[in-house]
């Protein structure tokens, strides 16, 4: 089996997790900015922790042989102190020429605050003006659906942006066709406790289809599970998908966006 981490904290896993990876057939993992489990107090630590996603982690996955590419942003979570977030966003253009950055995520909402609501414009400002692509955050529970709304319509408000450029995260079966409605990506996120689980996220395929979809982990500091893609691989073959449409979930779909980034490449493609 092989597939694409698309979506996945390493900075927040142990080396161990890297290598299970790889053993289970990872390709290459994905990295976007997200919360550190704390709201940083300046800019200065978003710059290093920009440094540790584009420098050092892409150095400890090599060290199993995992091409390893980041997103960056500040994250919703963060968003409320609008100040703050001019002086970052200020910050990443600096970093998108790095060879690993594949645009600006993962930005969206948190609490769907006016705040929040602020500096996601300014993100889709950012994305539109160095042409990057787009992964965005939608909200947890009870405000997903809302969330996702007013996602889509501040997206939809930017002429600049270009549906297929853009991945929506964390959909669920009550979000999933107002995404691909849109002309956008749409990412399942596999979790334990929340969001969706295999058995949930193979129901959403049977239903919508394998057209722009794809799973992740996010295998962050919370309740997680890094090999969650390969272990839903197997939920689907067991209802009946085949090998071959497993793989164009898990491998060709995250590699069909992401190379809209000419800096995705796999060692296998640039050989």
């Amino acid at each position: 089996m092989r597939y694409i981490e698309p979506h996945g904290h390493m900075v927040s896993r142990t080396t161990d997790d890297y290598q299970d990876m790889v053993t289970a057939g990872c390709a290459a993992v994905c990295e976007p900015a997200f919360w550190a489990g704390f709201d940083r107090s300046t800019v200065h630590g978003f710059h290093d922790y920009f440094c540790q996603l584009t420098d050092f982690e892409p150095k400890r996955a090599a060290r199993y042989g995992l091409p390893h590419f980041s997103w960056l942003c500040i994250n919703p979570k963060e968003s409320e102190d609008v100040k703050l977030a001019e002086e970052v966003i200020g910050i990443i253009p600096g970093f998108l020429q790095r060879s690993n950055v594949l645009g600006i995520g993962e930005i969206g909402l948190n609490k769907n605050s006016r705040n929040e609501m602020k500096v996601l414009e300014m993100h889709v400002d950012l994305a539109a003006r160095h042409e990057q692509l787009i992964l965005v955050h939608t909200p947890h529970l009870e405000d997903k659906l809302k969330g996702t709304r007013l996602i889509l319509d501040v997206i939809r408000s930017d002429s600049r942006i270009q549906p297929e450029r853009v991945l929506i995260d964390h959909v669920e079966e009550h979000t999933v066709r107002l995404v691909l409605d849109r002309g956008h990506w749409g990412g399942m996120t596999l979790y334990p406790v929340s969001k969706c689980s295999p058995a949930r996220a193979v129901d959403i395929l049977d239903v919508c289809g394998g057209d722009r979809l794809w799973m992740n982990s996010a295998c962050d500091w919370g309740e997680s599970v890094p090999l969650a893609i390969p272990r839903t691989a197997l939920e689907m073959r067991r209802r009946g998908w085949t090998a071959e449409a497993v793989d164009r979930v898990i491998y060709q779909n995250p590699i069909r966006f992401l190379s809209q980034c000419p800096k995705f490449k796999l060692a296998a493609e640039s050989a």
